[in-house]
């Protein structure tokens, strides 16, 4: 059985690049969240957060990028990231001033 993680604690940021931009006119928001969470907890954190309803959930995982620091390379860490659609007509105002 998956470990609870608090609804709020599921989001960590919203992604704002061009790419996700172009998305929010398909109704889908990009979100970094919780490696730990599955798509069900990432659905209801969507909705408990924002008051929307969510159609769908699609999720990877990014692999970290290697840094320098000096003559030492070091990984980044892995993080996950969440593509959530909503049902049509229903908008999250964070992103509404992009």
């Amino acid at each position: 059985m998956p470990r609870e993680i608090h609804p709020y604690a599921v989001l960590l940021r919203p992604l704002i690049t061009e790419k996700t931009t172009v998305l929010t006119g398909q109704d889908k928001y990009v979100f970094e969240v919780d490696p730990r969470a599955n798509k069900n907890q990432i659905r209801e954190a969507v909705e408990i957060a924002f008051n929307v309803r969510v159609s769908d959930v699609n999720t990877m995982t990014m692999k970290g990028k290697p840094k320098r620091f000096g003559r030492r390379v070091v990984n980044r860490p892995d993080w996950k990231k969440a593509v959530v659609t909503l049902v049509p007509g229903d908008k999250i105002e964070l992103f509404e001033g992009i």
